[in-house]
């Protein structure tokens, strides 16, 4: 199922910790000056200016953009809901029944193979109209992120415990605190700030972040789209920070070795262009054997390097 579209306001008395926080913005340009920021992050950094005696509404938004693909000339009926069920860029998981049902809000996996020109796939791009958006660091910081602390995190944002919002703040809790696999390192980023000093930490501060990006100002049909053109985007490694259902924005961010990012050049039957940045795994040797990357492409772990697309509110970071 979709997320539910809603809006949860709650009110922040940032006090004296509010009035000496760094606006997202400012630290991105002190840390990444030749770097400029996606659309995707743009999209997301609070404008408002903090200040100790101003409280701030907080939007609790649909995390609703997904990726359809399928096999060149036919569309596969295997599917991933986004919206229940873990992630599917969370490789511990086996894939859940609610993942393998057809579901509109849904993320293929393909083969490196496919990734060259004249290739085609049925693709969706849904754009997410509300967001939840960054906080300063130092406020985040301030509120409780654990799941022994989820009566308080309820009360905080007024969800209710029985909601479908907070069975989805449940699970990205549960997801941030356990182990990830074998040679990943992984992080959730509850700031741009954090985000950003994480993948400096572990690609130094000469890299880039990309988004896919859509020439649509409005979800688009599902449809044929043709390869136009594959760009690898660095060496065999980047920081991969994928946007997850929260009150605000927090992003799981996982660094591994065998990992190549391209750039893909897409056009669609209607015209609409798109730059998608994939992700290509060319280890998935100890990814969970039931994941769902495997029984979408009917191949084992380690067999062969599997990729996707990334949604359009996150981001790769790559070294320049």
């Amino acid at each position: 199922m979709k997320f539910s579209l809603l809006k949860v306001y709650t009110l922040f008395s940032l006090a004296l910790v509010a009035s000496h926080a760094v606006n997202p913005d400012v630290y991105w340009k002190s840390v990444l000056p030749n770097s400029p920021m996606p659309k995707a992050i743009k999209e997301l950094v609070q404008t408002t200016e903090w200040s100790e005696d101003k409280n701030t509404a907080v939007g609790v938004g649909e995390d609703g953009v997904a990726v359809h693909t399928g096999k060149p000339g036919k569309q596969t009926d295997v599917s991933v809901g986004y919206g229940y069920g873990h992630s599917p860029f969370n490789y511990n998981y086996a894939a859940s029944e609610d993942q393998l049902k057809d579901n509109p809000n849904v993320a293929f996996f393909f083969l490196e193979n496919d990734l060259h020109r004249g290739t085609e796939m049925k693709t969706h791009f849904i754009k997410d109209d509300q967001k939840a958006t960054f906080l300063p660091r130092q406020v985040a910081e301030s509120i409780p992120f654990s799941s022994n602390k989820l009566p308080q995190i309820y009360n905080e944002f007024s969800i209710k415990s029985d909601s479908v919002e907070a069975q989805d703040m449940k699970q990205t809790l549960s997801e941030c605190e356990n182990k990830g696999i074998e040679g990943e390192e992984k992080y959730c980023a509850t700031s741009l700030e954090s985000m950003v000093d994480f993948s400096t930490s572990k690609l130094g501060k000469n890299v880039k972040a990309i988004s896919t990006e859509v020439n649509a100002k409005e979800s688009t049909p599902l449809q044929k789209y043709t390869i136009k053109g594959a760009k690898k985007l660095a060496a065999d490694k980047a920081v991969v920070c994928h946007k997850q259902k929260y009150a605000y924005a927090v992003f799981y961010c996982h660094k591994t070795v065998s990992t190549r990012a391209y750039s893909v050049s897409l056009v669609g039957a209607d015209g609409t262009k798109a730059k998608a940045v994939t992700v290509c795994h060319t280890d998935t040797s100890m990814w969970n054997p039931k994941h769902l990357a495997f029984q979408v492409l009917k191949v084992k772990p380690g067999s062969v390097p599997v990729c996707h697309f990334l949604p359009e509110d996150h981001v790769v970071w790559v070294p320049y």
